[in-house]
């Protein structure tokens, strides 16, 4: 089940990167056309009393320009349509300008839970100006300052409030899988071969908080679920067509989904945006397929060599399974449920601690770790300790003598030693005193 969403919105300078900052906890640079996955983002989790919500900030909307930026308006509007709610971000020392009558407007369209948030509430004539907000004629106006970092407890008790009070449907317990990738791979071409491939009748289920819907897919008397992300809903060509913000879409479905089908253009090749994604299911711990699409438009179609190239590309996705396919033509789609069954398996794989054991230790003593300042690693037991992705807890006497090629040899030797080709895997260590 994804987690509730909140959205930034608002015009230019008013300081919504900033009031980003101090609901995610850490100062997080938003660099132009930078989305990413790790560092730079305009989408992160937050956390306030045990509750995480996602928070999406947006550019500024500027009505005045000569051209109406349309690509920061569509932004604002992939935001608000995920959102459960929306801060209403204005400037209190500069009160109302025409480009927050525009947001308003935007927003009452939208119908979603609007909290207006005044900031830069600084001294006594900016409390003056607070009262003019109230003719934007929304029920929640909230003061604070990004500056001074005031107004901020109840600016999220007020979030926590209200995106719990929406219902939730129940979790689905049938194996869920998205399918991902930038604009104009063939997302939904790929979803309707994989749909006309099993000649099944489908039916459409509840999404999790509002019109989106997911597919069942029947296959081997087992029914999935796939979730789409290629623009079933309203606007859905505009917002696909802004590839920078395609992301957002694409990771609400990550996070809803145990695999994930990335889907990457054969002709095209693979882009910096596809990384980006990919990194984010990587850091989610979901399951993930590799999907070439387009497949029959590639003059050299030497499978082979395009392997070694997605290889080269992806270097951190060595574990993960490459499919090519054509959702034109419906060759070798066959081969693709098969990848997701076997993917399915590896993410909820348990290893008996015994065996586990007995592989850490061959690995260990095939490659004695290295001496530092003359204290050595040593492990003195290992277990697993949970699924979805497949963890595993190594008891050692200092985790501080862990080196990183060290650790990446140790999951290299798992992988060899056992099925999780698909799934990322986490190592997590502990000193015995602990």
């Amino acid at each position: 089940m994804s987690l509730p969403t909140v959205a930034l919105v608002g015009r230019p300078n008013v300081g919504k990167s900033t009031i980003f900052n101090k609901l995610v906890g850490e100062k997080i640079s938003i660099i132009e056309d930078t989305p990413g996955v790790t560092r730079d983002r305009i989408y992160s989790e937050a956390v306030y009393k045990d509750y995480k919500y996602n928070l999406i900030d947006t550019g500024g909307i500027d009505g005045a320009a000569e051209k109406f930026n349309d690509v920061i308006k569509i932004q604002a509007e992939i935001a608000i349509d995920e959102a459960d709610v929306v801060l209403f971000v204005v400037d209190g020392k500069e009160g109302l300008t025409s480009n927050d009558f525009l947001v308003r407007d935007m927003l009452r369209n939208s119908g979603k839970k609007v909290i207006v948030v005044i900031n830069k509430i600084d001294n006594k004539k900016s409390e003056e100006n607070m009262y003019d907000f109230y003719e934007l004629g929304f029920d929640d106006y909230i003061p604070v300052s990004g500056e001074h970092g005031t107004g901020f407890y109840e600016l999220k008790d007020a979030i926590v409030e209200n995106i719990h009070k929406k219902e939730y449907y129940v979790e689905d317990k049938r194996l869920k899988f998205s399918v991902i990738g930038r604009p104009n791979v063939g997302k939904s071409s790929l979803i309707n071969a994989l749909l006309n491939e099993e000649r099944v009748i489908v039916s459409d289920v509840a999404g999790t908080t509002r019109d989106a819907v997911d597919t069942v897919l029947k296959y081997n008397n087992e029914e999935y679920v796939i979730i789409d992300t290629a623009g079933m809903r309203k606007k859905g060509k505009i917002y696909e067509n802004i590839e920078k913000y395609s992301l957002l879409r694409s990771m609400k479905a990550i996070e809803r989904s145990d695999i994930c089908l990335l889907v990457i253009n054969a002709e095209e090749g693979i882009i910096e945006h596809d990384k980006h994604i990919a990194g984010y299911v990587l850091e989610k711990g979901k399951g993930l397929i590799i999907v070439v699409n387009k497949w029959d438009k590639v003059e050299n179609d030497d499978i082979k060599e395009y392997i070694k190239k997605v290889r080269n590309e992806f270097q951190f996705l060595s574990y993960v399974p490459i499919v090519f396919t054509s959702a034109l033509t419906k060759k070798r789609i066959h081969t693709i449920m098969p990848e997701v069954i076997k993917v399915s398996q590896n993410i909820v794989r348990e290893i008996p601690t015994n065996v586990l054991n007995d592989a850490i230790n061959d690995a260990y003593l095939l490659n004695i770790p290295p001496s530092y300042k003359g204290k050595r690693l040593k492990i003195y037991f290992t277990n697993q300790s949970g699924t979805k992705p497949p963890k595993f807890t190594f008891h050692v006497n200092n985790k501080g003598l862990v080196h990183f090629s060290y650790e990446r040899y140790l999951e290299n030797k798992l992988r060899e030693s056992f099925e999780l080709e698909g799934t990322p895997i986490i190592l997590q260590f502990k000193n015995r005193s602990e």
